[in-house]
């Protein structure tokens, strides 16, 4: 029997269903794995032509790792001529800039904060160097009060926005400051602070049309006093105005885990729907890259 269905009718099917599959196919995987050299992921960024740039933290060359982004195959290795003290987090702004956040400050006693700027295309090279402006003691006397330690970092118009990580046993305070995104030595401005119960702040990405900041977070301790209790969140701040960003609405979605919670460290925007999330190597837990919703 021939098809009562006009000629039009499939052109109707093409035409809308196959943008749809070419989409959906666009997506990278839920979970790729990550070269071993990558196993201490601490900072991703993407550049807005789509490029995926990813650091390992302390302890560590000074490395940027490109990579593809739907398998997680490493692309490309470039070593800068400047030291990893201790790297943490990374940006990007609009002209391809990468911002590298050397501000890894786990005993709160560094002076030598320091954010490098790096454009990929040109190999042109500078810092900002920075101090906080609340700190006076290199560390504060009371270790409850060791909250100069920087994991996250985004790049929103003209400026840098620094959340702090607080030590386990604080009061779980994430402050933002703020620098100016140009070469130069500042002290930066505390602009505003938030609480998470029970996590502190180890990553930090904005969507380009800068309506929503997302952050990763963790806390690891134990029950009884031997037993392994950890959790990881990402947050999604929306409905803020100007940079207010810890004013929004917000989010939160469970990260995936593996008997315990994995250590996620860094995300980055993909779409409207999705974030891309990466998490250091812990045995049995091996370094990946994740595909995530926005928390909506």
């Amino acid at each position: 029997m021939s098809s009562c269905r006009p000629n039009g009718y499939r052109w109707f099917i093409i035409l809308f269903f196959v943008p749809q599959i070419i989409f959906a196919q666009k997506l990278p995987s839920r979970r790729s794995g990550l070269p071993f050299a990558i196993r201490e992921v601490s900072g991703m960024a993407r550049t807005p032509d789509g490029q995926l740039w990813l650091l390992n933290d302390s302890r560590n060359p000074s490395e940027l790792f490109r990579i593809d982004p739907y398998t997680g195959h490493l692309l490309e290795t470039r070593n800068l001529p400047v030291p990893n003290r201790d790297w943490e987090d990374i940006t990007s702004d609009s002209s391809g800039n990468l911002y590298i956040g050397d501000f890894g400050n786990n005993g709160n006693a560094r002076r030598n904060l320091c954010i490098f700027r790096y454009h990929p295309a040109t190999g042109a090279l500078d810092s900002i160097r920075f101090r906080y402006p609340d700190q006076n003691a290199w560390p504060p006397t009371d270790a409850r009060a060791w909250n100069f330690n920087c994991e996250a970092m985004v790049f929103f118009h003209d400026s840098l926005h620094l959340f702090s990580k607080n030590v386990f046993k604080g009061n779980f305070v994430t402050k933002h400051y703020v620098l100016p995104a140009r070469p130069g030595e500042y002290v930066a401005e505390l602009r505003d602070s938030i609480i998470l119960p029970n996590r502190v702040i180890t990553g930090a990405a904005l969507s380009p049309d800068g309506k929503t900041l997302a952050i990763t977070s963790y806390i690891i301790g134990k029950k009884l006093g031997f037993i392994p209790h950890t959790k990881a969140t990402a947050y999604f701040f929306t409905d803020f105005s100007g940079s207010r960003f810890l004013r929004g609405k917000r989010a939160a979605t469970r990260l995936p885990k593996c008997f315990i919670a994995r250590q996620f460290e860094s995300i980055v925007w993909w779409d409207k729907n999705h974030w891309l999330i990466a998490n250091e190597r812990r045995k049995p837990q091996k370094q990946a890259l994740w595909r995530i919703r926005n928390g909506k």
